[in-house]
């Protein structure tokens, strides 16, 4: 739809005098009838308006019939005057200009306020006239919405003037969204007439405006500017796309609608049976529009493998418009039920709307010869809104005045969510190149996606956006305590993209909230998309420099003092074979047995006995080869000259010091690490794997509490060796480089652990949660605990 100067909105009834006959009753000549009609309104005191505002005036009040016309001509005659003299780069004297805009927006049925700075936007910044001028003469909230499109002076600020005049518009439209329904009217009459400007300048004016000004209107919801503004630039940048495309329009033009009509008219025949009020008809797709479509034609191919040519379904989509939300619903279930529905193709913008206000019903049905129909569905109000964005809402200042507002339009007319997050973050980048680059980076997603936290609250992101920025969209804190994230119920990484749909919850490290959080790491630059993430990990990392981790091999100073152990006696046998006093056993290195594990013995060379966990492959091989099974049994007291050893796996969430974290927990409780394994991390998530000297068998589960309480581990437990007891086979190496993501994660424990562990554990625990797939040889973990130690937020 494009909006021309003096004519009314397409769909919208003409005025009188333009309906009327062309010569008056009663034989009076033009001249004669305006002399009259001037008489007459100052026979009832209303203020006569000059000429030029009579166009205007006529678009102004179909929206607004009590609109103040006398304050109009005073705006008028100040900008005209301010003007005067001044001439445009197309030879046109320069009032013709705020003219032209004003036009623009009384079309959209902007109010009388936006109206009048609308004439006077370019006075401040042109001519003698002050600001403070402008406000003892209309107000102001008219000096603010003129001051908000004012641009900066480039002797002032140089290069960066054009960053710092839009970052000096934002900051206005965060307070009055009019600024910038003003500075959008004033781009598009430029566009319009930007074939006067040099090459060189139209092409710079043509990409800000594709990079910045046309994400803006779509971001207001503005779907008629966006679209002429997206034609202009097309046609600026791409002259011989754009020539092609057009030909394909005007062709179509040029023959009647076969396929799309006829559809239209048996579906509104469907519908008055139905008793289903509604107004059915073929909405012709724009210029860039249609080349999107083409391009998607060209990257398919059809039936013959070859690139599709254009369809006539193509060239426009069937517009529903009802009265009732309830009929949006009756429509579709005519649709579907006479027609066949598409899979996948069912959008519903009118529970969930877009982020930019936008609500409607979307589906495509196939007719009987197999063409594909798009057809939108939505109520006369949602298709105001759908058309004129924010404009459609009125004056954001006195929110609740219009009447009969539908209870299903979620918007916030003065503050966008985007825009609110757009100002948070721009205030952090001083730097006007930084600044802009953030900008253009944050607008260039063409559309946004709304994801849920299990608090239910909203969360609404720039498609692509991951866990990561969803933590920092909750805030900054949030973000630096972040340690891992569950996605629809499943633990996942940080780097996970959100999809539009998605229901998440952010984990934290627990603690002390005013203690120092460990916080991002460098790595979360590269998934995060959003620039209020990227800034906020940025300035983390440059305030804090990367440190040299400290292991501790003991508790520091204000730690309590590792439990003291039971002292078992050692150099005893730790396990004697029944039947066999005095025989030689070993433990296994691979399974690591610690009383009371269920154990078995299996002979070997020289008349020794090996000592395996029950369960244990190698030990299960060595069955399965016919060796013979003695009946061992844990002789009390005993220990292995060396002490027992056990070997432990920590599932955790990446952070820095976790290796440091862990190591201290488990020198804590006296108990020696022999050695330490750390896997490369996966997704974010990293595996630990210890082997511990313990100073009595009772001190396990301690020390396997102490692991779960590290902030980021949510697993901890004893696992088996690889089939064999020695290197890793190609399989269980496989097995744990891809081991599938965490399953449904178990609820939020309180505190670190969600019940004690007393005294030995020698029940097998499930394996839920930690990574591991308990079929896979060699990675099926025996006991131990699992849970998380994150701290949910709630969000």
């Amino acid at each position: 739809m494009t909006i021309e100067a003096g004519q009314p909105l397409a769909g919208q009834p003409t005025s009188a005098r333009q309906a009327g006959p062309k010569r008056p009753l009663g034989g009076l000549g033009r001249a004669a009838l305006g002399r009259a009609g001037r008489a007459a309104l100052l026979a009832t005191g209303r203020t006569p308006v000059p000429d030029a505002l009579e166009p205007l005036v006529q678009a102004h009040r179909r929206h607004h019939p009590q609109a103040d016309l006398g304050l109009l001509g005073r705006a008028y005659r100040l900008a005209e005057a301010s003007h005067r003299g001044q001439k445009r780069k197309s030879g046109e004297p320069y009032i013709t200009h705020p003219l032209a805009v004003t036009m623009i927006l009384a079309q959209l049925g902007a109010g009388t306020t936006t109206l009048v700075a609308s004439l006077l936007h370019d006075t401040v910044e042109d001519t003698e006239l002050t600001l403070d001028q402008v406000g003892a003469g209309f107000g102001p909230e008219v000096a603010y919405l003129v001051d908000g499109v004012t641009k900066l002076e480039k002797v002032d600020f140089g290069a960066a003037a054009e960053a710092e005049t839009f970052r000096k518009m934002l900051v206005a439209t965060g307070d009055d969204v009019r600024v910038m329904v003003i500075k959008l009217a004033d781009r598009l009459h430029n566009m319009r007439t930007i074939r006067h400007m040099k090459p060189a300048s139209r092409v710079r004016i043509a990409k800000v405006t594709r990079d910045v000004l046309i994400p803006l209107a779509e971001r207001l919801g503005i779907q008629v500017l966006k679209a002429e503004l997206e034609d202009i630039v097309f046609a600026t940048l791409h002259p011989e796309e754009y020539a092609r495309t057009r030909a394909l329009l005007a062709g179509r033009e040029d023959h009647p609608d076969a396929l799309l009509a006829p559809f239209a008219l048996a579906l509104g025949r469907q519908l008055a049976e139905a008793g289903v009020a509604a107004e059915v008809t073929v909405r012709p797709r724009h210029c860039v529009s249609l080349h999107r479509v083409l391009l998607k034609r060209d990257a398919a191919a059809g039936p013959d493998g070859r690139p599709q040519g254009p369809q006539p379904a193509d060239f426009g989509r069937v517009l529903v418009v009802v009265e009732e939300n309830a009929d949006c619903y009756a429509v579709l279930g005519e649709l579907h039920t006479c027609w066949t529905p598409l899979p996948g193709e069912f959008k519903d913008f009118v529970a969930a709307p877009k982020f930019n206000l936008y609500q409607s019903l979307h589906t495509a049905v196939a007719l009987e010869g197999g063409e594909v129909v798009e057809v939108l569905v939505r109520t006369r109000r949602m298709h105001e809104i759908a058309e004129t964005g924010v404009v459609a809402l009125g004056d954001p200042r006195q929110p609740g005045t219009e009447p009969g507002a539908d209870e299903l339009d979620r918007t916030d007319p003065a503050r966008p969510g985007w825009l609110s997050r757009l100002l948070e973050w721009q205030q952090e980048t001083p730097d006007p190149d930084a600044f802009w680059s953030a900008l253009t980076a944050d607008l260039a997603g063409d559309r946004e996606i709304t994801v849920v936290t299990e608090a239910g609250e909203t969360l609404q992101l720039r498609a692509g956006a991951s866990c990561v920025d969803a933590a920092y969209l909750l805030g900054e804190e949030t973000g630096h305590r972040c340690i891992g994230a569950r996605v629809n119920g499943r633990l996942t990484a940080l780097s996970t993209v959100l999809q539009d749909g998605d229901r998440v919850a952010i984990l934290t490290e627990q603690g002390d909230p005013a203690a120092r959080p460990s916080g991002p790491a460098p790595e979360w630059l590269a998934h995060a998309r959003t620039p209020a993430a990227r800034l906020a990990i940025e300035r983390w990392l440059a305030d804090h420099p990367p440190r040299v981790p400290v292991v501790r091999t003991g508790p520091s100073a204000g730690q309590p003092a590792p439990p003291a152990h039971r002292a078992a006696e050692r150099g005893e046998a730790p396990v004697t074979v029944v039947g066999r006093p005095g025989a030689p056993v070993r433990l296994a290195r691979c399974c690591t047995p610690v009383p009371p594990d269920e154990v078995s013995g299996f002979a070997i060379r020289g008349g020794a006995v090996a000592v395996h966990r029950t369960g244990c492959p190698a030990g299960e091989r060595m069955r399965a080869d016919g060796r013979g099974t003695p009946e061992v049994r844990w002789r009390p007291g005993a220990a292995p000259p060396s002490g027992y050893r056990a070997t432990l796996r920590a599932e955790a969430l990446n952070r820095p010091r976790l290796l440091a974290d862990l190591t201290a927990a488990i020198s804590g409780e006296g108990v020696g690490i022999v050695s330490a394994e750390v896997e490369p991390p996966q997704e974010l998530r990293v595996r630990h794997t210890y082997t511990v000297e313990l100073p009595e068998p009772g001190a396990l589960p301690a020390v396997l509490r102490a692991m779960l309480r590290v902030s980021g581990v949510y697993d901890v437990g004893r696992p088996f060796a690889p089939a064999g007891g020695g290197a890793r086979t190609p399989a269980a190496a496989a097995g744990a480089a891809t081991r599938p993501a965490p399953g449904p994660a178990p609820e939020p424990v309180s505190g670190a652990v969600s019940a004690p562990v007393s005294g030995p554990v020698s029940a097998p625990v499930s394996a839920q949660g930690n990574g591991d797939d308990p079929s896979a040889p060699g990675v099926r973990p025996s006991w131990g605990i699992h849970g998380r130690s994150a701290a949910f937020t709630g969000h």
